[in-house]
């Protein structure tokens, strides 16, 4: 069976390692790439840089990775969709949940397949804690917090910290709960002098009763990736730059100290770091997608779920403006 022909439209930050795993992808051949401002990465090799979209398509391909910026993702992606063939948007979807929306229907009206990149799932901590929790390894799950913080990327100049970073979380937290959103409430802060917010906290709570926290900001010198899962028998803590998971049980040693023993709660137990195998991220989620292209069995991310996404991402945005919750 002949490799498929994948085509990459977009060579910026995100896009370089596109083209990069593109190559090493069993099964495909990246076919073409293009970008109106040219290859900043030089990661085109021996390909032409294409001008566009309708350039790339005109080379025939099985399916595309649309890496440019939120704002030209649905153009690009309809385009796509209109010449029948398959795409991998990179998250979010769309700039709002309208958009989304358009583009998830382009999509699924021509029985084409379509796969948002929401990264964080393939995460190999974060695999490994959501199939420790669908083994039942921490009883009910009670709470799931995220905290996003870094320094403040150059690179980022059209949408504030919740289009660009929440969307990670959103998806992640809702995969991991396998719940969606109910409510949303967030508060936002404008400190680095840009138009857009630079911090964010969401709170809010899924379908299935578990509460939802996310932390998330471009103002910290300390870079922090971490996913905190509280549950009947401990927490589980994933670290996704560091891909570790680690599980902090509740501890079952009797105490005779009279002040603390009274305390209804958990007392401390065993710390236990699971010896994971870290496959990269980024390959894996481009391993699901071909499958799915070839009508395999895979768990790439839908464009139904990419929207559900953009979705909550708007009712965070919505939530900070009005100062009220939003009941979904």
């Amino acid at each position: 069976m002949a490799n498929l022909r994948a085509g990459l439209i977009g060579l910026g930050s995100m896009g370089r390692h596109h083209a990069r795993v593109l190559r090493a992808l069993d099964g495909v051949d990246l076919a073409a790439v293009a970008d109106a401002t040219g290859d900043p990465h030089r990661v085109a090799g021996d390909l032409e840089v294409g001008p566009d979209i309708e350039a790339l398509l005109a080379v025939g391909l099985d399916y595309v990775v649309v890496a440019v910026p939120t704002i030209y993702h649905e153009p690009v992606a309809l385009a796509v969709a209109a010449a029948g063939v398959h795409a991998l948007v990179e998250k979010p979807l769309g700039h709002d949940v309208a958009s989304a929306e358009r583009i998830a229907q382009a999509f699924e009206s021509r029985g084409l397949v379509g796969g948002v990149g929401h990264i964080e799932r393939y995460n190999p901590a974060v695999q490994s804690l959501r199939a420790r929790l669908e083994n039942g390894d921490l009883g009910d799950v009670y709470q799931i917090a995220t905290r996003r913080q870094g320094p403040f990327p150059a690179r980022i100049a059209d949408v504030g910290v919740v289009r660009d970073l929440a969307p990670h979380d959103v998806d992640l937290a809702a995969w991991v709960a396998r719940s969606p959103y109910a409510s949303i409430s967030a508060q936002v802060a404008y400190r680095s002098g840009r138009e857009h917010e630079d911090l964010v906290s969401i709170t809010g709570r899924f379908a299935n009763g578990t509460v939802a926290n996310h932390l998330i900001n471009w103002l910290s010198p300390m870079k922090e990736r971490a996913t905190v899962v509280t549950g009947e028998r401990g927490v589980f803590l994933a670290d996704t730059l560091t891909a570790d998971l680690t599980f902090y049980a509740n501890g079952t040693v009797a105490t005779t100290w009279d002040q603390i023993s009274g305390f209804r709660g958990v007392v401390e137990g065993d710390v236990t770091r699971f010896a994971i195998p870290k496959a990269e991220p980024l390959a894996s989620e481009h391993a699901a997608f071909r499958d799915g292209v070839l009508g395999k069995s895979s768990d790439y991310v839908t464009m139904r779920e990419g929207l559900e996404t953009v979705a909550v991402i708007d009712a965070a945005l919505e939530s900070a403006r009005t100062g009220t919750t939003i009941n979904r």
